[in-house]
Order: structure tokens, then sequence, then C-alpha cells
């Protein structure tokens, strides 16, 4: 009996003492985690560093460092490219980080934030002056295609088949060699509004007039801007002149409709401008669906036409 309890005393004692030992590990665990947040684990381990926290695992030795910008995905080392449109001061995500990786790599720029911060815009201006382009400190197209982060425009602009020859839209107006009608023009851009209206899509250069019924009179494909300095929205035609000149004396501009007003001068629809000094085109009809004017919406003499008659004084212009 005696060698019995003898027993029984031992047993409970190496309990005892493996306990204590149980509790020490799990008493330093606890004692780390209080001094720097830590999440164990007994078999894999990794750890992420972060800009304020760090959690790790304990085991294995994987570490993968992480940096959170603007709650956006790590820069990617692939070429990349913004939308067609202009980023400014005070924006930020994956588009501006596009343009901070483009201006590091041309040593205008030192780190990329993912905000169009004071540092981005001194950079840009500093392209733009160097580059002699229009100097704004706002990243457009002029200075995308400088760094080479602006997307292929021929891949936005729809070419439609040059319609046969006499063919007429739906109002009785003959088609230009750019120029479609009903069913056979290219579908409305979504979130284009409603009712009469012009619509012009600036990354596709392209118009649409539409009845008040919704139905494509007619689209065709016009010369805008290359400054991308078209303001997105809806607009009104404000001013109609049959014939007027460029802001430099040099051209005169047919059949002209405004429907924005600028700083520096009105925006609006003409026939392809004349040179002064010889009555020659600026551009032929097969350039058009490419970026060539300052700010206006250059057009074949036909669509101009067409575009003279359809738009009165107050017709809604849809910019997208």
């Amino acid at each position: 009996m005696n060698s019995q309890a003898n027993r029984k005393q031992l047993l409970l004692l190496a309990v005892i003492v493996v306990s204590g030992v149980f509790y020490v590990g799990v008493d330093a665990v606890r004692n780390e985690t209080v001094s720097a947040p830590t999440t164990s684990v007994a078999t894999t381990s990794t750890t992420i560093v972060g800009a304020s926290t760090s959690t790790t695992i304990v085991g294995a030795s994987t570490t993968i460092a992480a940096v959170d910008l603007i709650g956006e995905e790590p820069a990617s080392s692939e070429p990349c490219t913004i939308p067609t449109k202009a980023l400014r001061p005070g924006t930020s995500g994956k588009n501006v980080v596009c343009l901070q990786q483009a201006l590091v790599k041309n040593n205008y720029l030192k780190t990329v934030t993912g905000t169009y911060d004071v540092s981005t815009q001194v950079a840009v201006t500093a392209l733009q002056t160097e580059k002699d382009l229009f100097v704004d400190g706002i990243a457009g197209r002029e200075t995308a295609l400088a760094l080479g982060i602006w997307p292929d425009e021929n891949l936005l602009v729809v070419r439609t088949p040059p319609p046969a020859e006499g063919a007429k839209d739906s109002l009785g107006f003959l088609l230009s060699s750019v120029a479609s009608t009903g069913a056979s023009a290219p579908a409305l851009p979504a979130n284009s509004g409603s009712g009469r209206r012009l619509v012009f899509e600036r990354a596709g250069q392209r118009v649409w007039a539409v009845s008040k019924n919704d139905e494509v009179i007619r689209s065709w494909l016009v010369s805008g801007s290359k400054y991308n300095n078209e303001t997105v929205g809806t607009h009104q035609v404000y001013s109609r002149s049959e014939i007027t000149t460029a802001w430099n004396g040099k051209a005169f501009l047919k059949k002209m409709v405004r429907w924005l007003k600028t700083e520096i001068g009105a925006i609006g629809f003409h026939q392809i401008p004349l040179r002064r000094s010889d009555n020659t085109v600026y551009q032929t009809e097969e350039e058009l669906g490419t970026r060539l004017s300052g700010g206006c919406q250059r057009q074949a003499k036909l669509d101009a036409d067409f575009l003279w008659s359809f738009a009165k004084i107050g017709t809604p212009v849809v910019v997208l």
C-alpha cells in the first residue's frame, strides 16, 4: 500500500512540473505579445512588414514586404497607361501611380506615393517646361504622350465603311466619307443623356446627332483637341458664325457652332479650316478621327453642313 501511495505522489508531482513548464511557455508568449503585436502558431511562419503594424507567425522563415499605397495594389513593374483624361493635383490611385512611375523613370520625381501631391505637380511642370508643352502642372494628353503612358488612340477610334455615293441620313443630308446613319452607325455610348442632342466622345473622336426619340440621325468622325481641353459634361450651343477666323488670324473657320467658353477662346464644331494665305485645307477627311486641333472639333464639309442645320442655339452637347 505504501508503495502504491508513493507511485501516486510521484505521478502527481510530474503532472505539476509539466503544467508549470507549459504555463511558463504560454506566459512568455503573452509577454512578447504585450511588447510587440504578434500572433503565434506552431507550424509555418510569415512576417508582413507594413507602414505601422507587423504580424509574425512563428515557424518557417519566409518574409514578405508590403507597402500601402492609398488602398491600391503595390505598383507593378509592367508598362502602364492612364485613361484618356487629365490627372490633376489632389487625385490619387493607380493612375497617379502610373504617372509617378513614369516621372521617376525619367528623373523628374524621386518617389511613388499614389497621390498627386506638390512634388508630382512640380515634376509635371518641369517636364512640360523642358518639352515646350503648355505649362499648367496638370498631366493631360501631351504630358502623357511625352512620358509614353497615353493609350494608343487608334484603338479607340471606330471607322465605319464609306457610305455609297449619294447616301443620305434620315433628315436627307448627304453623308461624308466618315459618316453613317441609323443602324449602320456605332452604338451610342452609355450614360450619354436623352432627348434631342449632340454627343461627343473624345476617346473615339466621334459625334452623334440624336433625335428626341433617342434615334441616331447621323454619326461621324471629327478631329478634336490635342490638349484634351474639352470639358466633360452637358453644355449648350450658345453662338454660331457662318464664317470666322482662328485666334491667330491664319485660318478661316466655316460654320462654327460654339458650345464652350474658355479663358483663351471658344470651342466649337466647324468645317476643316482653310489657310487664309492660299485657301488650302489644314487636313484631309482621311485624317479625321485623329486629334489635330487646339480645342475645336474639325469636320468634313458635308458633316459641317448637317450640323449647321441641326444645332440651333440651345441644343444640348454632351461631352464624354
